[in-house]
């Protein structure tokens, strides 16, 4: 018995254990579905436009008239200025003299000048956010996409650090270490004074977001069976991330203040302190360390809930194979340092990267759709619930390589119709758009689980981490990539849909890894096209115990 999948068996599929532990990790995700898309409220700008003081002596038509009118770039209608009026000098005095806004002085004559007295903000929505509270509108509207920005530069920071410490140190401590960072950077983000303050606690919620889902997703991965394993790394932690999301909308209707909102979604963070006591370590992680002993004390006392009698022995034959790459400190200069596992590195850095624009930048873009925010921000969130089930039966019955193509190139094909929608038939390209979002979600869940198949256990976290830490610059820009709205309408959707595409087409050179049993060591990778696979080493009588150490399986493959 050579093989991690097979010394386990006696465990069965769906005892108690496997459903404890699926329940509980998928709980765990919980917080980062609202976590992550709470910027979407938190930073949403209402309408707006600038403050004329009260203690001006103007008259009615003229203080009716003291904001000039503009071209909106959405709909082309006239709309108040949002960061100009007139000058109140000149106007005041046109009041003084009793001459009359359009009538006795052409306003397109009349000077302009810039919010000097602070805006005043629509309230009808939101009591306040932090683009009315701290003015980031006008000269200092590029903070807001900043803002999200800045959370994912913690995500990329979380993504680097997490995986290499959860490889190093144990799956369980980095997943409760990361969710008690997340909750207490929340709280703490909720008293925050000023807009460089809020942003730089945003950096380490974003940090310890990534990092106990990443860690969460890996945990479940290496502790449940091939079947169950593709149902929770595809739908159920998918599913639960997309339950969080969905409550975000809900609780935001109802609290309208930014600060009560981030207390709201910080308190459920403390009730997942008993988790500790129920989630047990990694026994793949444990082996992979030389921690046999403890890796079968975890086993038994799985086999003792499933009420199953465990064998005596369980990994003996598994202590020799393991023993050279326990040995050896795996880091993620790893992931680039044979040619087969750089070039799949690499492949899933660029499609993950693609992958994470489409995702987020559709995501944060709900609360400029037509209709209320709150709407579609739960629209969004509930397209991706259909979007995992299907991810889950794709996943459990078609190539990985194929599903991953067709789900990101339709969701490329989805994006660039809407550019051909005209402009009166709204409710259609908000369909699209949706379609769009279902097909990039299903792409998601498939590339994360698929990334998880191909990479070794003595690499997985810090390999699923390195493909999520790549991904954030994707997510780092997307706030921009909505942005560019303000320019046209259009031009979001086409170099989203150009680049999902491409990144299709791109997926298609990566390995096949259905129906393959989890590889641990590095030399049980599948191969690169282009890559050849090393031959196993075969042992012969004379030399099997000066060379036990270096030797890999190849039966598993």
């Amino acid at each position: 018995m050579t093989d991690y999948e097979a010394a386990t068996a006696f465990l069965g599929e769906w005892g108690r254990f496997q459903q404890q532990v699926f329940l509980l990790l998928c709980l765990s995700t919980i917080p980062n579905g609202y976590t992550g898309m709470s910027i979407v409220f938190l930073a949403d700008t209402p309408p707006h436009r600038c403050v004329v003081p009260a203690h001006i002596n103007l008259t009615a038509e003229w203080r009716n008239s003291s904001i000039p009118l503009e071209e909106d770039n959405n709909s082309g209608a006239l709309v108040p200025s949002k960061c100009s009026r007139y000058k109140l000098d000149d106007i005041q005095s046109f009041s003084e003299r009793g001459m009359l806004p359009g009538v006795d002085v052409n306003l397109s004559n009349v000077p302009k000048e810039s919010c000097l007295d602070g805006w005043e903000y629509d309230r009808s929505v939101y009591i306040s956010t932090i683009v009315s509270e701290w003015d980031l509108v006008c000269d200092d509207r590029w903070k807001n996409p900043l803002t999200s920005s800045v959370f994912f530069f913690g995500v990329l920071t979380g993504s680097f650090t997490s995986g290499q410490l959860s490889d190093r140190y144990g799956r369980k401590i980095v997943l409760f270490v990361t969710m008690a960072v997340q909750t207490v950077a929340t709280l703490i983000q909720v008293f925050s004074p000023s807009w460089p303050m809020f942003c730089a606690v945003f950096f380490i919620v974003g940090m310890g977001h990534i990092s106990n889902y990443v860690t969460a997703f890996v945990l479940g991965t290496e502790l449940l069976g091939p079947r169950v394993r593709i149902i929770y790394s595809t739908a159920g932690v998918s599913l639960f991330f997309a339950l969080g999301y969905m409550l975000l909308p809900l609780l935001a209707f109802f609290i309208r203040d930014w600060r009560m909102l981030l207390l709201g979604l910080t308190l459920p963070g403390f009730l997942y302190v008993p988790l500790w006591w129920y989630v047990p370590e990694s026994p793949r992680w444990l082996l992979s360390h030389g921690r046999v002993e403890e890796a079968e004390a975890i086993l038994k006392d799985a086999a003792k809930k499933n009420k199953i009698e465990p064998p005596q022995v369980i990994f003996a034959p598994l202590q020799k194979e393991l023993q050279f790459d326990r040995k050896k400190a795996h880091n993620i200069c790893d992931l680039l340092r044979s040619s087969n596992i750089r070039w799949i590195s690499v492949t899933l850095w660029l499609v993950w990267n693609i992958l994470t624009i489409g995702y987020f930048a559709l995501s944060l873009n709900t609360s400029n759709l037509y209709g209320s925010a709150y709407f579609n921000c739960f629209l969004s969130a509930l397209v991706e619930m259909p979007a995992y089930t299907l991810s889950w039966l794709l996943f459990r019955w078609c190539s990985r390589r194929l599903t991953l193509f067709a789900t990101l190139f339709m969701g490329g094909l989805f994006l660039l119709l809407i550019q051909l929608i005209p402009a009166n038939l709204i409710p259609l390209a908000t369909t699209l758009e949706m379609l769009g979002k279902f097909a990039v979600t299903t792409a998601f869940a498939i590339v994360y689980a698929y990334s998880a198949e191909l990479y070794p256990t003595v690499l997985r976290n810090t390999a699923v981490g390195a493909c999520s830490m790549a991904s954030r610059i994707g997510s780092i820009i997307a706030p921009y990539f909505i942005y560019l709205r303000s320019y046209s309408i259009s031009l979001p959707y086409i170099l989203m849909g150009s680049l999902t595409v491409a990144s299709g087409l791109l997926s298609l050179l990566l390995p096949e890894s259905h129906g393959m049993p989890l590889p641990d060591t590095i030399t049980h990778m599948q191969p690169f096209p282009g890559c050849h696979k090393k031959k196993p080493y075969r042992l012969t009588d004379a030399t099997e115990e000066e060379n036990a150490t270096e030797r890999k399986s190849s039966d598993v493959l």
